[in-house]
């Protein structure tokens, strides 16, 4: 009952106007962003099918929003596998709803749930084609053991991609190793593994393909101090720690002292150590204070319009204003040019889940023309085939990804490296899945590594958590500073 009802108070916020869908569902205990978001998009849609079986006027302590989220998860979403007495009670209305959605698709000479809806409503173009990504988690289990244990599960793995149009034809119960990053696996669009074990006991983390480039590019050294200067609600973070493979140390800041609290509890299930969360605006961190002397690496993914987002952000939401955009974009040359100015920074990645050139590209080439010669764009990842807008000289560098081009989420990534540091810098950067020196070490992903690696990263069998070779669970290293 208390999760429907956070998602019906996310609603009433959205309309109140006290903030957006993230903003909002940040400040919640739940992970509501899916279901506030699929709520949002079938919401003139919920509208007809409860006037339609007269719902509201059956159940007068019913509000309208806690009656959208209760119909679109009964009859679109995970059918009510929670709910307490809201769920008997639209349970006992199941019969009226589901004939009243009969007759609404005959009405409009449609067949499937998507169908109800809008071009906008239905996220545009390749919006249904996003596969699920699911990202190994190397502090838990290793590829192989996920594997085999989705193998068991009655998953079929047809090995690793070759291209993206492989991606594409994912259907059923199949999947595959992404052909870019090297503990990703790829499974058809909408599949759903919140209640899997692997994802409840951090083996795996639901993270799409574009938002695990910024880590991936990062590539930071294991022992490094590392910097996550927008961190919530911690996905790259964890990313980070795997990576590093847990030596070295991460600082990691954001404003909202609820989502520190949910992103401490999601770093501690993922086995994350050597970590310190801080309420701060990371614009107030001073680049001088001796904590940060050897930070030489930071993941910059500041605030943004979010227009990137394929098929869970809101049309409403995802249309920004040329003045809001402006002022973003302020703001993100601020950060960007604030994160330049560590004294031991080697690289930095900076990130957007943004498809506005001004948000991007304009940020990148105006803060690099600040700095002068002190830092140059790399071309990291020369295999990705979406590059950046050609809005000023080298601009190709940067890397871009949507639904059609790539099958992700809408993003950009630029990574910028202080000049100086030599060419060894650069070639430490990955070029390709497998190719990353921390991913392997030479060895291909999903190929049987070799028997002194396997010894050392096998740490959970098929059978999930509880026959677990690792039979001492980690403690946490890490700790929130206020």
């Amino acid at each position: 009952m208390a999760l429907y009802g956070a998602a019906a108070a996310v609603l009433e916020g959205l309309e109140r106007g006290a903030g957006g869908v993230k903003a909002l569902v940040f400040q919640s205990r739940f992970p509501l962003y899916a279901l506030v978001s699929e709520t949002l998009r079938y919401s003139a849609v919920l509208e007809e099918l409860l006037a339609g079986a007269a719902l509201l006027r059956a159940e007068k302590k019913l509000s309208p929003q806690l009656a959208k989220v209760l119909v679109y998860d009964l009859l679109f979403g995970k059918g009510l596998k929670c709910g307490g007495r809201w769920k008997a009670l639209a349970r006992r209305h199941r019969a009226r709803l589901e004939a009243e959605l009969a007759r609404l698709k005959v009405r409009r000479k449609v067949s499937g749930n998507e169908e109800l809806l809008a071009p906008a409503q239905a996220g545009g173009p390749g919006a249904s084609q996003v596969p699920r990504y699911v990202r190994v988690n190397t502090l838990r289990t290793c590829v192989d053991d996920v594997i085999e244990f989705f193998k068991r599960e009655g998953y079929c793995y047809l090995g690793k991609a070759a291209s993206v149009e492989e991606l594409r034809s994912l259907s059923g119960k199949k999947f595959l190793l992404d052909l870019h990053l090297p503990e990703l696996l790829v499974f058809p669009p909408q599949t759903d593994f919140h209640d899997n074990v692997l994802y409840t006991s951090g083996h795996i983390i639901l993270q799409d393909k574009a938002s695990c480039l910024p880590a991936f590019l990062l590539s930071p050294a294991a022992g490094a101090h590392v910097i996550d200067a927008c961190a919530a609600p911690g996905n790259k973070t964890s990313h980070l720690a795997a990576i590093l493979k847990n030596k070295g140390q991460i600082f990691a800041f954001d404003v909202d002292t609820k989502r520190l609290a949910t992103m401490s509890t999601m770093l501690t299930r993922a086995g994350v150590t050597g970590f310190q969360l801080a309420q701060q605006d990371f614009l107030t961190v001073d680049p001088g204070d001796p904590k940060y002397s050897k930070v030489a690496y930071i993941l910059l993914d500041p605030s943004c319009s979010g227009s990137g987002m394929v098929n869970r952000v809101p049309v409403a939401e995802a249309a920004a204003s040329a003045e809001r955009l402006q002022a973003l974009a302020g703001f993100q040359r601020k950060v960007l040019s604030h994160g330049l100015s560590f004294p031991a920074l080697r690289r930095l990645v900076y990130s957007t889940c943004s498809l506005h050139r001004e948000e991007n590209e304009d940020v990148v080439g105006a803060v690099l023309q600040e700095w002068g010669s002190a830092f140059r764009l790399v071309d990291a990842f020369p295999g990705w085939p979406c590059r950046g807008l050609a809005a000023f000289p080298g601009a190709e560098s940067c890397l871009r990804a949507s639904a059609a081009d790539t099958l992700t989420q809408g993003f950009f990534v630029a990574v910028l490296e202080r000049r100086g540091d030599g060419a060894a810098a650069s070639r430490s950067l990955p070029a390709a899945a497998g190719d990353s020196p921390q991913h392997g070490e030479g060895t291909e992903p999903g190929a049987a590594p070799k028997k002194r690696r396997r010894k050392k990263q096998r740490k959970v069998c098929a059978a999930l958590p509880g026959n677990c070779r690792c039979s001492k669970q980690r403690r946490s290293g890490g700790k929130q500073v206020k």
